[in-house]
């Protein structure tokens, strides 16, 4: 983590052994269930003994954490349990950091309440020069007629 507090880009929040998914939501660490396997593909003999991929899941159903309605949007959007993976290092801690801010990030994107959209009319200065555009263009496509043989 960085010394002065500031938040580098792709560097969870977890200050305090918790988990900081937006103003409203703060998830403890220790709710989270971690899980660690070896890296598919290639990579020679450190792949083939490093646990180095890690899987993180938090269970959303039992989560105390959670605020009914932030439960229900949860459950909603994502299930009852949030998973995020990480196998792009060859580092586990590493791979722990970015499994940590892709469930950070995918927990605020479900928890993201749209404002409603609001219907609105076209004025009546709009109205009139969109019909002033269509005459003009209606002309102009007309001069561009060949001319009929009663002229």
């Amino acid at each position: 983590m960085a010394e002065s507090g500031a938040r580098h880009a792709g560097e969870p929040t977890t200050e305090g052994g918790v988990l900081r998914v937006n103003a409203t939501c703060v998830i403890r660490l220790d709710e989270l269930e971690w899980r660690t396997t070896g890296s598919g593909g290639p990579g020679g003999q450190h792949a083939n003994t490093s646990d180095t991929r890690v899987e993180v899941r938090f269970p959303v159903d039992a989560s105390p954490s959670l605020a009914p309605r932030q439960r229900a949007l949860l459950l909603e959007r994502i299930g009852p349990v949030a998973r995020a993976t990480a196998s792009d290092s060859r580092s586990q801690t590493r791979n722990r950091e970015l499994a940590l801010e892709r469930l950070r990030s995918r927990l605020e994107v479900a928890l993201r309440v749209d404002p409603p959209r609001r219907s609105t009319k076209p004025t009546k200065s709009a109205k009139q020069a969109r019909l002033d555009d269509k005459r003009r263009q209606s002309a102009r496509k007309q001069d561009r007629r060949r001319p009929s043989s009663d002229d």
